[in-house]
Formats: C-alpha cells, structure tokens, sequence
C-alpha cells in the first residue's frame, strides 16, 4: 500500500488510532467504560479505535464490537486480539473492521514455522478483507528468526498494509533512531506508524518520519494503561497531531 493511498483510507494526512484497553472491575464495568470511553475518543476527533483484549478478554472484545456495529455505525473500527491473531482476522471479517494491527508479522517465529505463518496470514487477509497492521522488533515479541531486520522488514511489507514500530514497552517512547532505520528499510511511500509512546509533547519528533500513531496511555488521566481516559487528553493529542498535517477529511 502505497502512503496517499493509506491517508486516504483514513480521511487524515496522519492517523490517529486510539486504543480502547478494556479494563474494568467486572465484564459489565469493562462494557460500560468501553462505551464511555469510546464516546470520549471518537467524539474528540481520533481516526479509528482498536479494539484490544489487553485487560479483558475476547468475549469483551465481542461485547464492545456488537456495541459499535449496533450503535455506533459511524466509529471506524481496529482490532488486535493478542495472542489470537486468526481469531482477530474471523471477528474483522464478521463485524467490519477497518484494520487488524497484529503485534508482530517477522522475525517472532523460527525459521522452520515461518512458511506456515506466512501462507496462513495470506489466506486470512485474503478472507477477511481488511487492511493488516503489522510489527517488527514490536516491544514484548520474541525476535527468533535469526534474520537481519532488513529480511525481516521486506517480508514484512509483503505480509501487511502498514508497518508498526515500537520501543521497549507500553508507553515507552520510540528511540528516534530504531524509527529512522525503519524508514530507510520499508522506503520512503510505504506506511510507518509509531505505536507507543507518542505525547502531545514529542509528537514532532517522533512524527517526523511515520505516517500515524497508534496512542493509549498518553490519553488516560494518569498518563499510563491503567488510567481512564480523559476527553480533554484526548482533544490535547488530536490537536497537537492536526497542528503537524492538517486533517484532509474524506
């Protein structure tokens, strides 16, 4: 995929895709701060919002997708069902998502399994019909395929629609360099995005070379995963995004 053609499938000259974490007491605490915060992030101007199992599990990712295709129609939908990626690609398919951003798409298996997961995930993206979001070197995957970042970067923009770099961890930002290397090695017109640890504050710098972010925790009341979302966080990001390019809505 080309980077206009990227924009344009989001109506932005840089994407912002929020992550709705859903965390919670209970599954009915965790629905009912899904719908909150989803009206938070959608209403102050986010691109999409991933759906993630990152507190909870998939039937709350079933739950809050049932939600948003029943009453949410206008919320463009990601999804990253972690540890599940085929089960992420089934639920793309039957709710409508835009994209599935899955963790890691080279380097994280050994050599012998890597064939298998490479025509799998040709078949599911096939079948689901959605654009793939794919890491590399992605914070907690295990690097095991013995391959030099270059191979794995080229069979990685073979394998999805948009590359994801991160650091070390959730919220941690993204050394400007690992992002500078990134971008010589996919080429200047295939789309990066950064997926941790962009604030309002160093959206420049981290920016600078990608084509979206991927934002969490920044957006919470505590400035970590664990926090709430707060609707002004959420207004401060957008706007320091904006301020860079220019929305160009479709």
């Amino acid at each position: 995929m080309r980077t206009a053609d990227f924009r344009a499938a989001f109506g932005a000259e840089l994407p912002v895709f929020a992550m709705l974490h859903l965390a919670g007491t209970d599954r009915d605490d965790r629905f009912a701060r899904a719908q909150r915060e989803i009206d938070l992030l959608w209403s102050n101007g986010v691109d999409a919002v991933i759906v993630e199992n990152y507190f909870g599990d998939t039937d709350d990712v079933v739950r809050a997708l049932d939600y948003l295709v029943a009453d949410r129609p206008d919320v463009r939908i990601g999804l990253n069902v972690l540890k599940d990626d085929w089960r992420a690609f089934e639920l793309a398919a039957a709710y409508g998502a835009a994209f599935v951003q899955l963790d890691s798409v080279a380097g994280h298996l050994p050599p012998d399994d890597d064939a298998a997961y490479a025509d799998r995930l040709q078949q599911a993206r096939a079948e689901a019909g959605c654009l793939v979001f794919g890491g590399v070197r992605f914070k907690y995957q295990p690097y095991l395929s013995g391959r030099p970042l270059e191979t794995d970067l080229a069979l990685a923009v073979d394998r999805c629609d948009a590359i994801v770099v991160t650091g070390e961890g959730t919220g941690i930002e993204t050394p400007t360099d690992k992002v500078a290397e990134f971008r010589r090695l996919v080429g200047p017109d295939f789309p990066l995005v950064i997926g941790a640890g962009v604030t309002a504050d160093n959206a420049e710098t981290q920016l600078a070379l990608a084509d979206a972010v991927i934002v969490g925790s920044t957006l919470k009341d505590t400035r970590v995963d664990t926090g709430d979302v707060v609707g002004e966080n959420v207004a401060a990001f957008v706007g320091a995004i904006r301020a860079l390019r220019p929305a160009q809505r479709v």
